[in-house]
């Protein structure tokens, strides 16, 4: 009896270290929406900035529950960000002229590549993601240690910001540009040459397709010449193969009615010859119809041989 008691107690105190130890690794508030995850990486991103150098990237480690998102920092003054720009910094090339509100000396830029979690953290009913979402938030600079930092309000005044994307999934002509405010609201936008999307503000980036709408499959020089020609032949034997369908069904419906009716009548030849009431055959005399029978059964004998 005590053996099983110590190994119940042994098994309980393995499951509650399982859960500490997942509830360590995962922190609930991560789960919890998109701008908690900001929060999150935010705070991963600053922990890389020991001594950082102006103007150079830094990527953070995420943990392991969060494998596949990437993010990177960066710190800027302020007046270099406006005068020179960044040319690549990742996907992103920020222009001359982007200012921050509210002011301050020295901001860092945080980069994210939410990877295979877009659709988790940014789900949108009715499309799907050709490429992660990218966001670029920026904050202040002025302690890097400090965490839960609000975002400053970076803004393009003259050239957006562009966003190239090198690795896209799929092409088509129903791609487009999808932008993700930090206030919640979704904006489309028309995807530029080179798998490009332009915005005048920080935020979430991601190109998008429409789920219902199929993907143009591969074909030869020759379907495309001809590719009015094939659909015409489609279209000519999706229309026979309907009319064969309708008169198929036509032909049963007809073929139940009568059998039905077949049916019937028996069933009334049959109730009347077990009532007795069987018809006569008709004839005609004149104008008149009358029975008429073909013989008697038995033919009339005399009963007396009386012969004159």
């Amino acid at each position: 009896m005590r053996g099983r008691t110590r190994l119940f107690v042994l098994l309980l105190l393995s499951f509650f270290l399982c859960v500490s130890r997942s509830s360590a690794q995962l922190p609930p508030d991560v789960v919890v929406s998109a701008r908690l995850l900001d929060v999150h990486l935010q705070d991963l991103a600053f922990k890389t900035l020991f001594s950082p150098r102006t103007g150079v990237s830094y990527d953070a480690q995420v943990p392991t529950n969060l494998t596949g998102i990437k993010v990177s920092t960066m710190r800027l003054r302020s007046g270099s960000l406006r005068t020179r720009g960044v040319l690549n910094y990742k996907e992103f090339m920020i222009p001359i002229g982007v200012i921050e509100n509210p002011y301050v000396e020295r901001l860092v830029l945080v980069y994210q590549n939410l990877g295979n979690w877009s659709d988790t953290f940014y789900p949108l009913p009715g499309y799907s993601y050709l490429t992660p979402v990218l966001g670029l938030l920026a904050y202040s600079g002025a302690n890097l240690s400090a965490s839960v930092l609000p975002e400053l309000a970076i803004r393009a005044s003259d050239k957006p910001v562009l966003v190239n994307f090198p690795n896209v999934k799929l092409l088509g002509a129903v791609a487009k540009c999808v932008y993700f405010d930090l206030h919640g609201s979704v904006k489309f936008d028309n995807l530029l040459p080179g798998n490009v999307c332009s915005t005048m503000q920080q935020g979430h980036f991601s190109i998008v397709a429409e789920s219902n709408a199929p993907s143009p499959a591969p074909c030869s020089r020759g379907e495309v010449q001809f590719g009015g020609k094939n659909k015409i032949k489609k279209r000519k034997k999706t229309m026979l193969w309907m009319g064969g369908i309708l008169l198929l069904v036509i032909i049963m419906g007809v073929l139940v009615v009568g059998v039905r009716r077949h049916r019937k009548r028996r069933v009334q030849e049959l109730e009347c010859v077990a009532d007795g009431k069987s018809l006569l055959d008709m004839t005609s005399i004149g104008d008149i119809k009358v029975p008429f029978a073909f013989g008697t059964r038995t033919r009339p004998t005399i009963e007396h041989g009386y012969f004159a």
